[in-house]
C-alpha cells in the first residue's frame, strides 16, 4: 500500500535534506528515495520551485572536470523548514490518534 504525500511534504523533506548539508540533485534523490519512491523529474521542479520562493539557493562547484549545481538552504528556507517541523509534529500526533 502507498500512501499520498502532499506536495508540502515534499517540501519539507528536501528542506531537511538539505538544510544538513548543502547537496547536489543526484545525492537529493537519493537520499529522498530511502523514504519515497519520488523520481528525478519530480524533484527537480520541486528543487526550482523552493528556488524560486527563496527557500533554496545555488551555486556551482566543479567535480572531475564538470560542474555540479549545489543547493543550499537560506534563511526563510530555514524558517519554512522549522514551521513545516512543528505542522508536522501537530499533524502526525492527530493520525496516531486514529491509528492507535
Amino acid at each position: 500500500m502507498a500512501i499520498n504525500i502532499t506536495s508540502k511534504l515534499l517540501d519539507a523533506m528536501l528542506l531537511s535534506i538539505v538544510g544538513k548539508e548543502d547537496n547536489y540533485g543526484y545525492k537529493i534523490t537519493q537520499e529522498i528515495g530511502t523514504a519515497l519512491e519520488v523520481s528525478e523529474s519530480t524533484l527537480y521542479p520541486v528543487l526550482r520551485r523552493l528556488q524560486k520562493d527563496d527557500y533554496l539557493e545555488i551555486y556551482d562547484k566543479e567535480y572531475m572536470g564538470r560542474n555540479r549545481r549545489y543547493y543550499r538552504i537560506t534563511p526563510l528556507g530555514k524558517e519554512a523548514l522549522n514551521e513545516y517541523r512543528n505542522e508536522w509534529v501537530a499533524y502526525k500526533g492527530r493520525v496516531e490518534a486514529v491509528l492507535y
